[in-house]
C-alpha cells in the first residue's frame, strides 16, 4: 500500500534517515490515492446543495456520494439513517450530546477507558456512571451489566468506545447492544479508533445488535483533511433545533418564524467541508476495496512480531495484553524504567527517525488506572498538571500500527527501544 508520508527526514544531529511513522492512532498519513484523488477533486470544487452551475453541481454529487460510501463503510441503513458531516469524533459527540432532549435525573453510561471525548460531553448534560475495567484495563461487562440494569429506569444512553486508544482492546459491540436495547437504551459507538482496523456493521434497525449512533473520524483513517461524521436515526434528528444554526439549516425564515431543512442538512451549518467528506469517503471506499480482513491480518502479524520482541525486553512495562489476540488493536502502550516518557519519545523520534506517542493520550482517567496511581497521586499530579508543569506528569509511550507500517518498522522500533532500555541515563533529561 503506497502512502504520502517523507520517506526520509533529516534529525536533529544533521543525519538523514528512513522516516517511521507508529503514531497512527493520532492520525494517519494519508494514502496515495487518497491524496491524489482529492487532489483531482479540488479542480472542481465549489459550493453545495444550492448551485446551479457545473462546478456546483459536480461538488454536490461528489459530496453526497462521500455520504453514502459511509454508509456503506459501516453497514447503516441509507433509507433510516442519517449521516452528519461534521469536523471529527469529538464534535460528533458534542453534537450527539447537544440533540439529546435531557431530563434532571438522566444517566448515561460509559466505561472506565473512554477517551475524554466520550466522557466530558456526557458531563455537562447527565449523571455519568462508569463501567469498570479490569486489571490489565479490558471492560468488565458483568459489571456494566450491573450498572444498566441498575440505572434503567433513567437510562438515557449507553455511549462506549469500539476500541481503546491506549490498550487497543476490542470491546464486545454485540453484546454491548444487546444489553443496552434489553433495557431500552440505545448505545453509541465511539469508532474512531475501530474504524480504520476493523469491519463495522450496524445491523438493522429491528435487530437487537443494532449500533444506534456510531462517530469516526477521517483523519484516522488515511484521509486527514478535517472531517468527521456522525450517524444515527433519521427520526432521531428530525425533531428539536440543531445546537448549530444558520445558512443551510433552514427550509425557509421569516420575521418571526423558522422551519428547519430534513436531516442531515439541519445538522450541518454553514459551508461544509466539502473536501474533507469527499476525501473521508475515498478512504472508506479504499479500505473496504482493499477488505477490513485483510488490514486486520496484516496488522495483526506485525502486533505479534512486535509484542514478542518488546517482552524480551528487560525493565519494560506492557499496558493491557502482552499477546496478540482478535480482540485488540495494534496499540501498544509501555514504559521504560528509569527512562519518563516524554524522553523515550523524544529520543525513539530524535535517534531513530520513530515517530510514537506519550502522555496520556486523552484519557487520561484510565492511564491512572493502568498505572496503578492512588487518589493522593492523582491530586498531585493533576494540581501539576493545572499549574502547567506537564514534564513530571506521569504517562506512558504508544506505539500504533497503520496500514502502510511493515515488520522492518517494528524491527527497528524494537532495537530502538532495547538500546534506550539499555541506556536509559543517557536519554533521561
Amino acid at each position: 500500500m503506497n502512502f504520502s508520508y517523507p520517506r526520509q527526514i533529516r534529525l536533529p544531529d544533521g543525519s538523514v534517515m528512513p522516516f517511521i511513522n507508529l503514531d497512527n492512532a493520532a492520525s494517519t498519513q494519508p494514502l496515495d490515492i487518497v491524496a491524489q484523488k482529492t487532489a483531482e477533486f479540488l479542480s472542481y470544487y465549489s459550493s453545495v446543495h444550492r448551485g446551479s452551475g457545473y462546478l456546483s453541481e459536480l461538488s454536490t454529487r461528489a459530496f453526497e456520494e462521500a455520504r453514502q460510501q459511509l454508509f456503506a463503510f459501516v453497514g447503516a441503513s441509507p433509507e433510516l439513517d442519517t449521516a452528519i458531516f461534521v469536523k471529527n469524533t469529538t464534535e460528533a459527540i458534542n453534537k450527539l450530546a447537544n440533540r439529546f432532549e435531557w431530563l434532571p435525573d438522566d444517566v448515561v453510561i460509559i466505561s472506565e477507558m473512554e477517551h475524554h471525548s466520550n466522557d466530558l460531553p456526557w458531563r455537562k448534560k447527565a449523571r455519568v456512571v462508569k463501567a469498570r475495567v479490569d486489571i490489565s484495563g479490558a471492560l468488565d461487562l458483568d459489571d456494566l451489566r450491573v450498572k444498566i440494569r441498575e440505572h434503567a429506569a433513567n437510562l438515557k444512553l449507553v455511549a462506549i468506545t469500539g476500541a481503546s486508544n491506549v490498550t487497543g482492546y476490542i470491546n464486545d459491540l454485540r453484546a454491548i447492544a444487546r444489553l443496552a436495547h434489553t433495557y431500552g437504551a440505545p448505545l453509541l459507538v465511539d469508532a474512531a479508533q475501530l474504524a480504520p482496523h476493523r469491519r463495522i456493521h450496524m445491523m438493522p434497525h429491528d435487530h437487537p445488535e443494532h449500533l444506534d449512533f456510531i462517530a469516526f473520524s477521517g483523519h484516522k483513517m488515511y484521509a486527514p483533511f478535517g472531517c468527521g461524521v456522525l450517524i444515527g436515526p433519521k427520526e432521531f434528528f428530525q425533531t428539536g433545533a440543531p445546537d448549530y444554526c444558520g445558512g443551510g439549516t433552514v427550509r425557509s425564515v421569516t420575521k418571526d418564524s423558522v422551519i428547519w431543512a430534513p436531516p442531515p442538512e439541519r445538522d450541518e451549518a454553514g459551508s461544509p467541508n466539502v473536501v474533507g467528506a469527499v476525501a473521508m469517503g475515498i478512504a472508506a471506499a479504499v479500505l473496504s476495496k482493499t477488505g477490513m480482513r485483510q488490514v486486520a491480518l496484516h496488522e495483526q502479524r506485525l502486533l505479534e512480531k512486535l509484542l514478542a520482541g518488546l517482552r524480551r525486553i528487560p525493565n519494560l512495562t506492557l499496558y493491557g495484553s502482552a499477546f496478540a489476540g482478535p480482540n485488540r488493536l495494534g496499540v501498544v502502550a509501555f514504559n521504560i524504567q528509569g527512562l519518563h516518557h516524554l524522553s523515550a519519545a523524544r529520543a525513539l523520534a530524535g535517534e531513530a527517525g520513530i515517530s510514537v506517542r506519550n502522555g496520556c493520550f486523552c484519557a487520561h482517567p484510565y492511564v491512572h488506572r493502568l498505572l496503578d496511581l492512588s487518589p493522593e497521586e492523582i491530586a498531585h499530579y493533576s494540581k501539576l498538571a493545572g499549574q502547567g508543569n506537564l514534564a513530571v506528569v506521569p504517562g506512558m509511550v504508544r506505539i500504533s500500527i497503520g496500514l502502510y507500517n511493515n515488520e522492518n518498522d517494528i524491527e527497528k522500533a524494537i532495537a530502538a527501544i532495547e538500546e534506550l532500555e539499555q541506556n536509559p541515563r543517557h536519554y533521561a533529561q
